[in-house]
């Protein structure tokens, strides 16, 4: 834990309800919160001869002074006792929140910013910093804060053990319950070995439910004598583990998944669970990845 909450700002409704949402997460972990502005000049396509119009630099000054402004009073209006510091870097968004992400112990960000394009439910800033940030990413939509427990998807993953651990300690500072959701289908659970060598097949009917059943269990073990107070809901579905966990999000305040779990590919930086989610979900989307992948 470093004590520092990091949520990027542009002056979107969708980047404003993520500074409150990052000044409470701040508030819960007693950490500091540093809003950060990522101020990138667009190259236009035009001839190399002909000269690029320069920004004027009090405008530019102008703009994010007040930008910074309606953000810290955002985040001191949610949690007054929070020390707030704002920052303007010059870059990119993703690979200045990125960079910001490796100081900190959670990265807060709006679905949707600025530039983003009409229509899209969650933007490609968003989308990637769930796959590159250096600590879990929390994505959040412009919406009420919704009610209800943390959903964790559960795959069993060692990939998907870090995603457990956060889940757990929101949950605990949150003083909300659990829903760890487990879907399997036979397309995507792995075959048990058959408790017998000699058998000619790999489980017995059945077995391959009932190994699924316990799936939930095993991955959280530890966790209930760990967070005591924490109520916990174990939900197996046979079904697609997309469709499941965008539907049990509506009941949700938060939705939490690893980057990448069970099924996916090697290499892949963030699976095609974590994405579905992030852009489908009906809540805010906590994204959290192995130390050992960031």
């Amino acid at each position: 834990m470093s004590g520092l909450v990091i949520v990027g700002a542009d002056g979107s409704a969708s980047s404003l309800a993520a500074v409150e949402t990052a000044a409470s997460e701040a508030r819960w972990r007693d950490a500091g919160l540093r809003i950060v502005h990522a101020f990138h000049w667009p190259v236009a396509r035009v001839p190399l001869w002909q000269a690029l119009p320069m920004p004027d630099e009090g405008e530019i000054r102008k703009m994010t002074e007040g930008l910074l402004s309606e953000a810290i009073e955002r985040a001191r209006t949610v949690a007054p006792s929070v020390d707030v510091t704002p920052a303007v870097v010059m870059g990119e968004p993703v690979a200045v929140l990125e960079a910001q992400s490796r100081a900190a112990e959670l990265v807060v960000v709006g679905s949707r910013g600025m530039g983003g394009f009409v229509g899209l439910v969650v933007g490609s800033t968003a989308v990637n910093l769930a796959a590159h940030g250096r600590c879990p990413v929390l994505v959040v939509r412009d919406q009420p804060e919704p009610t209800g427990p943390i959903v964790l998807g559960v795959d069993g993953s060692r990939a998907g053990a870090a995603a457990v651990d956060f889940a757990f300690a929101e949950a605990a500072m949150r003083g909300v319950g659990v829903v760890a959701l487990h879907a399997w289908t036979t397309w995507n659970a792995p075959v048990p070995p058959p408790q017998d060598p000699a058998e000619p097949y790999a489980s017995r009917p059945g077995m391959l439910a009932q190994a699924e059943e316990r799936l939930p269990a095993e991955a959280l073990a530890g966790r209930r004598e760990r967070y005591p107070d924490v109520a916990v809901e174990l939900r197996v579905v046979h079904g697609a583990t997309r469709e499941a966990l965008i539907e049990a999000s509506s009941a949700a305040q938060l939705v939490v998944v690893g980057a990448r779990g069970r099924g996916g590919f090697a290499g892949l930086l963030l699976g095609s669970v974590s994405q579905a989610v992030l852009h489908h979900a009906h809540s805010p989307v906590a994204v959290v990845r192995q130390p050992a992948e960031r």
